[in-house]
């Protein structure tokens, strides 16, 4: 495909500056996105570069996206893509980054991708230093695809959870038109028990989580190697991101056993607390793409509900 003249010019820019100073000599869709464009570029070094742009995109996404990617890193087990360059263009905003390609059937079939995997998770999970001495949220907000996450450093998980991730995706979707009924109240009584509910998760159980852990934001790469992409991170309870994992499928049950070999993970989540994560991400989609989740929400909230009495 072609870019438009001005991202190109404006990519080829922020190239001059590398040691290489390669050009960009073509591009390739990448499938997968729904929410920014994204294209393998071929470069006159010979090498290749990924750069996605979003004409529409709020002021800061990449560069949160960015903090998130170098914190993602931080164990050294994973893949994280490096990210190069980012800027606007009259098409959009656009981030550059290295490209990782997809491994082989063989690297897929090794055992070593989930094992590594829940390695790394582990690792992150277990980093916990606090913003201003609060163990809770992030230094910045960030996005979760296209929908805006709050980040406000909090002293309680509890609140955190209630206050800036299920009230305002409810309150969006109630203002869409969604929830005017029985569901809608289950939902409401969740949120309005969530700080009781989570009153057990203490700033022991703070880490940094990826966010947006799906299926399609971890593949493996040459090697076995697992890669990592799209984080929305912040300083949270590692079982949100073990709730993502399981609410869309994609990852395999050896990584289950390696992370829960890593680390605890207590009856609650099994309980209760995987559906009230999961509340969150339904939610999500809700904002996202319509009524089609909006059953899926209300059954993790009669989940909690019923498992909390």
């Amino acid at each position: 495909m072609s870019l438009p003249a001005d991202l190109r010019t404006s990519v080829d820019a922020a190239l001059a500056t590398r040691p290489d100073a390669p050009r960009v000599v073509a591009a390739d869709l990448v499938g997968g996105g729904c929410i920014n464009h994204g294209v393998r570029l071929t470069l006159s070094s010979g090498g290749f570069a990924f750069l996605k742009w979003n004409p529409r995109s709020p002021p800061g996404m990449f560069e949160a996206e960015i903090q998130g990617l170098r914190a993602l890193a931080a164990p050294g087990i994973a893949r994280i893509p490096e990210p190069w360059s980012h800027g606007s263009s009259p098409s959009g905003a656009w981030l550059l980054m290295e490209y990782v390609p997809r491994g082989s059937s063989t690297d897929r079939a090794s055992g070593s991708p989930d094992l590594l995997l829940a390695r790394h998770l582990a690792v992150l999970h277990a980093t916990h230093p606090g913003e201003g001495g609060l163990p809770w949220g992030w230094s910045h907000d960030n996005w979760i695809g296209s929908v805006p996450q709050a980040n406000p450093p909090r002293r309680t998980w509890g609140t955190f959870w209630a206050d800036e991730r299920l009230e305002p995706r409810y309150r969006a979707a109630h203002a869409a038109g969604h929830f005017h009924d029985a569901g809608g109240r289950d939902i409401e009584e969740v949120i309005a028990r969530t700080e009781g509910i989570l009153a057990d998760v203490g700033p022991a159980e703070s880490g940094v989580i990826h966010g947006d852990l799906w299926g399609g934001n971890a593949y493996v790469g040459h090697g076995g190697r697992p890669v990592l992409i799209d984080p929305a991170v912040y300083r949270g309870h590692g079982e949100v991101d073990l709730a993502m994992t399981e609410l869309f499928g994609g990852f395999g049950p050896g990584f289950y056993r390696a992370y829960h070999d890593l680390r605890i993970v207590p009856p609650a989540y099994e309980s209760h607390r995987r559906a009230l994560y999961q509340l969150y991400y339904l939610l999500v989609h809700v904002n996202l793409f319509g009524s089609s989740y909006v059953r899926g929400c209300v059954e993790a909230a009669r989940t909690v509900l019923a498992a909390w009495g």
